[in-house]
């Protein structure tokens, strides 16, 4: 079994980065080894990565609807439980009823959203992460796992494409 390194380059603009990546794969290093690290927000299709894909679209589909069914009961099922008849009005009035499945389908989503994407990203992490203070002033990072063999290599071709640095990346608390 071959050993793995894990080496943080750091670079200052998108476009060698996504040049980088490219030649991570062509070199051999997969993208689920590959981890952008970057002070401002980039998309993967940037960079040419393939789109991630998260549950919190299911989660908050899931919330609305359990949201649209509270709101169901509280509208319709609740006064045939407990009818008041009140002076000739329907005993269930439509025009409150939307109202009501509308406001607790989206507090249904608004909640189910919330906790899809706190516990996608995986927050609170107490794990030493891997990090540079350059990151916060723009520059853009690739943390990625090599097989030592190709180390060299790969820090060659990096270097080639506009890397500051390539060095072996330390787990250090924020």
């Amino acid at each position: 079994m071959e050993e793995h390194k894990t080496l943080l380059a750091l670079f200052e603009d998108l476009d060698p980065t996504a040049a980088a990546i490219e030649r991570l794969r062509k070199l051999g290093i997969p993208d689920d080894q590959m981890n952008v690290i970057s002070g401002i927000p980039v998309t993967e299709a940037m960079l040419g990565r393939p789109r991630q894909w998260s549950n919190v679209p299911r989660l908050a589909l899931g919330g609305s609807l359990g949201g649209f069914l509270v709101g169901a009961f509280l509208a319709f099922g609740a006064p045939l439980l407990y009818p008041i008849h009140v002076g000739g009005q329907a005993l269930i009035p439509i025009p409150p009823s939307i109202v009501v499945l509308f406001e607790l389908t989206m507090l249904g989503m608004l909640v189910s959203t919330f906790i899809g994407v706190f516990l996608d990203s995986y927050f609170p992490s107490y794990r030493p992460k891997e990090y540079l203070p350059e990151i916060s002033d723009g520059k853009i990072g690739i943390l990625f796992q090599c097989p030592q063999q190709k180390q060299a290599q790969i820090v060659l071709a990096l270097k080639k494409l506009g890397a500051e640095s390539v060095a072996p990346a330390e787990a250090r608390q924020l």
